[in-house]
């Protein structure tokens, strides 16, 4: 007794169609007993994959609700459970750590009168370079400023243009700056650009070939479908900074896109935040500018910029650049956010596009609003992921329980990330509050220990708050169950 397979087979020949290859049918005849081998080399193999798989999860540094989500998606759906996993499971990978250079040299030394207080100690402790005085720090709020400031940026090089961003537009804002990069390298500036393959996946060689053209260089991060030891699904590089002759910085969580910023006023456009820097915190986005640029194309950047001028302390804003990712040893990002929630006094505002963090960070918010602590968590009340929206509800609730207040921007998408603790600092990057920001991308914050800079993110996000609805509405139970289970499921998002 034989059992038939069919299958499809590629085959070249004369007969090949335009592209180069024809399609035949190809039947197996496979006796009964080699079927039942099959069959039983097929199970020993999935239940092999399995315990490999569960090794490698539990080795893993993730929370318990993360690690069940996956055991049981793997367990009780295997066929979508481990294609998924394998895509998408891995959270700080030996294998990207070898390829990318990490970005923090060991474990640092913990002085107690860093100018940041016990929130840089925390920073210290992982490695993170000092925070620096003397900066010049200019808060972005608005698009059309932003836009207008980058096309500055880029008029105003003398030397070096270097721009990583996850999404570049294909639409009237990134093509405009696309020829304005091909308009400066035309003229001798060394322009490089470094995109996301994921964010940009619209962006084809094309689409930059003006800039190539004029001399420019453009760096995709991790191609999907190429280098396979440098490809990863799941871990993106989703900073956000501009660096022009090792000088003048622009950092946040702005992409170069019409939803972010454009030459006319837009009420629709989504509302972000940006941050101009000079002074001696820019050597830390330089570095991190040339490790990812490195790990993109194989180029060495080892010329060293000219030094950062500084401010007088006593005029300048203390910053500290930290970055976080694979490319980082340990989570500082997230342990000192942790850090500072408990220990603040006064308040804890924050305004991000999504909230799906893991239980330890909403519990630390939970506790601070049950301590009296100023609680207050801006959002958009419709973001442009539902499934996002959806997991968020059961967090958002357990928040507004304990005491802490819930605002949800009415007229359009918020997707700034900005998290103000007490009177003296305050938080601007291009990490949202979520476990793929906080434990899987490429981010970068930066810490701004400055009460005039937090000052002035007080007074934008009250703005917000002015045109938000305070307050969640009361849930049916389908709505909580299905919020409940979007919770469970939260870690696999």
């Amino acid at each position: 007794m034989f059992v038939k397979f069919t299958a499809i087979s590629t085959v070249f020949g004369p007969s090949a169609l335009p592209w180069g290859f024809s399609l035949s049918r190809l039947t197996i005849s496979i006796p009964t007993e080699w079927s039942w081998l099959l069959s039983q080399l097929a199970t020993s193999l999935g239940f092999l994959l399995a315990l490999l798989l569960f090794a490698h999860l539990l080795r893993q540094k993730r929370s318990p609700v993360s690690t069940m989500a996956w055991l049981l998606a793997i367990v009780l759906l295997p066929y979508v459970g481990v294609p998924l996993y394998l895509m998408f499971g891995g959270r700080k990978l030996r294998s990207m750590a070898r390829h990318k250079a990490q970005i923090y040299k060991g474990e640092g030394t913990i002085r107690h009168d860093q100018l940041g207080g016990a929130t840089e100690r925390i920073l210290q402790s992982y490695g993170v370079p000092p925070a620096t005085a003397g900066n010049r720090v200019h808060l972005i709020v608005d698009a059309q400023e932003a836009y207008e400031r980058v096309i500055e940026f880029i008029d105003q090089a003398k030397q070096t243009i270097h721009i990583t961003t996850y999404i570049l537009g294909t639409d009237p804002v990134g093509k405009a700056i696309v020829e304005r990069l091909a308009k400066r390298a035309r003229e001798g500036i060394q322009v490089r650009l470094l995109l996301d393959s994921v964010g940009s996946w619209r962006v084809g060689r094309r689409f930059v070939a003006p800039l190539t053209a004029a001399g420019g260089t453009v760096g995709f991060f991790m191609p999907m479908f190429r280098l396979p030891t440098r490809s990863r699904a799941n871990l993106r590089n989703h900073r956000k900074l501009i660096v022009i002759d090792g000088r003048q910085a622009l950092a946040g969580g702005m992409n170069l896109d019409h939803h972010y910023m454009g030459p006319d006023a837009d009420p629709k456009r989504w509302r972000d935040l940006a941050l101009i820097v000079e002074g001696p915190a820019v050597l830390g986005l330089i570095e991190l500018f040339d490790s990812d640029w490195k790990f993109a194309t194989g180029e060495d950047l080892t010329s060293e910029p000219p030094p950062p001028e500084g401010f007088e302390p006593r005029n300048g804003t203390t910053v500290e650049v930290v970055a976080s990712g694979p490319d980082v040893s340990g989570d500082p990002l997230y342990d000192s956010l942790i850090a500072a929630f408990f220990a603040a006094r006064k308040r804890i505002w924050v305004v991000t596009p999504y909230f799906v963090p893991d239980e330890t960070l909403v519990r630390a918010l939970e506790l601070a609003a049950r301590r009296g602590v100023d609680v207050r968590l801006l959002l958009p009340e419709h973001s442009n992921h539902i499934t996002a929206d959806l997991a968020r509800g059961s967090y958002l609730h357990q928040v507004q329980e304990a005491g802490g207040k819930i605002l949800l921007f009415r007229p359009t998408m918020v997707h700034a990330k900005l998290i103000i603790v007490d009177d003296d600092l305050s938080v601007i990057g291009s990490a949202n509050m979520d476990i793929r920001s906080l434990f899987l991308n490429y981010e970068v914050a930066l810490f701004l220990f400055s009460e005039p800079q937090t000052a002035d993110a007080t007074v934008w996000m009250e703005e917000l708050m002015r045109n938000s609805r305070h307050g969640l509405r009361p849930r049916g139970w389908g709505r909580e169950l299905a919020e409940n289970i979007a919770r469970l499921l939260s870690p696999l998002l």
